[in-house]
């Protein structure tokens, strides 16, 4: 059984948390006792209704204010998946947590207020989105029973965000309307909604196939570790172990070691200490080579004919995060991609993307919080990526504060 990510983002009280603890609950993935503190708590707020919120914002502060502050992570299944949700929160000043959480989601929930509609939040959280290339994109509009279950406000929301979503291109876009407090739309069909005949939330959950076309890229493996264990019976046995981001590999495949260059062929691969003849995106592994080339920790290795090419000049689509400092060019900082991790030096701004219109502002100086710009890096050594645009997972990449070891910056690598 697969492991589907998906990430919940929206402005403030459009219901995230909500939609969560209805997913788990209507799915059956709540245990008695935190059914029963749910309710102790609920009561206590003199609300009359359980509050399914509260299995999400576990957070005194989350829970004293309704709101989520801190990205909060839940697991469950059904008969047909697993799943990691991302529960993101919605103020301004916490966009930053959004995006580390949606950094790793394989499908994003987007959620609109139905008495709203499409608003500057909704635009920036779909814009990060489209930014972090993720996959599938549901647009649950939300409070349905607020707009008496309203076709036409739907249909009209619906319009607003097809237009949006054509400006970001975002491919893989449904649009769902639901109640998250009634549960319409959300596991089962709502009866209130006969004119809605799409699937319901959790069918396209079910049902998204987020993994299409990754094994069929070039392949990409991470070196997290030299296995060296100098026993008498291992005596000659040195092993790479890491996880396979992309594509195929089998023993026999000639790889290159990124960013030497040096060659060689796969002896062996093993997983879990038994030899396997392949391993497919994203398995963990040892790979074994025929001969001892210098492979260390933060090397990749890659087959395929569409090889990256190392380089020194990055340019790089950035979602500055640091509330303290901004960033301007001269700036240093540490470049974190896969497990090769680097300095680099800021070398230009070439503009910053404006939220509300997404046009392109030049002669930017600095950026601050939340800001989204393209920036020219330059790194100490020679880095080798795809564009973030053809491979996610070997063209992402963070930047780190070298004084606090704060991750200040989210990165989508383009080649110059």
């Amino acid at each position: 059984m697969d492991i589907l990510r998906f990430i919940t983002a929206g402005s403030v009280d459009n219901g995230k948390s909500t939609l969560i603890g209805r997913l788990l609950y209507d799915t059956k993935n709540i245990l008695a006792d935190q059914m029963n503190a749910i309710e102790k708590a609920s009561k206590s707020r003199n609300n009359g209704e359980i509050d399914l919120a509260l299995l999400t914002d576990g957070l005194r502060s989350e829970r004293e204010q309704g709101i989520t502050i801190d990205v909060a992570y839940k697991y469950f299944q059904t008969a047909n998946r697993k799943f990691i949700s991302i529960d993101a929160p919605g103020h301004l000043q916490y966009t930053r947590n959004m995006v580390t959480g949606a950094s790793n989601a394989d499908l994003a929930i987007i959620l609109v207020d139905a008495r709203l509609g499409v608003i500057e939040q909704t635009k920036r959280h779909s814009l990060i989105a489209g930014m972090l290339k993720i996959p599938y994109v549901i647009v649950a509009i939300n409070k349905m029973d607020l707009v008496d279950f309203s076709e036409d406000t739907f249909l009209k929301i619906a319009a607003d965000y097809r237009e949006l979503a054509d400006k970001l291109k975002i491919e893989n876009l449904k649009i769902i309307p639901v109640s998250a407090l009634n549960g319409d739309n959300i596991v089962d069909k709502s009866p209130s909604m006969p004119w809605y005949q799409g699937e319901t939330l959790l069918s396209v959950l079910e049902t998204a196939d987020v993994h299409r076309g990754a094994a069929e890229q070039g392949a990409r493996f991470p070196v997290q570790f030299v296995l060296r264990p100098q026993t008498s019976e291992l005596h000659d046995y040195r092993g790479y172990a890491g996880r396979l981001i992309s594509g195929k590999l089998r023993k026999g495949d000639r790889i290159s070691a990124l960013p030497s260059g040096s060659s060689s062929v796969i002896a062996g691969i093993e997983v879990y200490g038994k030899e396997v003849d392949e391993i497919v995106v994203p398995q963990s592994a040892t790979i074994l080579l025929e001969d001892d080339i210098d492979i260390s920790r933060g090397d990749i290795l890659t087959a395929g004919t569409d090889q990256p090419v190392p380089t020194q000049d990055v340019k790089s689509l950035i979602c500055w995060m640091d509330d303290r400092k901004e960033l301007k060019p001269g700036n240093k900082y540490l470049l974190q991609h896969g497990t090769s991790r680097v300095r680099c030096s800021v070398k230009q701004i070439d503009y910053r993307i404006d939220i509300n219109s997404y046009v392109q502002e030049e002669g930017v100086e600095a950026l601050r919080l939340n800001d989204v710009a393209s920036v020219l890096l330059r790194t100490a050594q020679p880095i080798a990526f795809d564009p973030y645009s053809h491979n996610r997972a070997n063209g992402g990449a963070i930047l780190i504060d070298e004084t606090s070891n704060v991750t200040v910056g989210a990165c989508m690598l383009e080649e110059v």
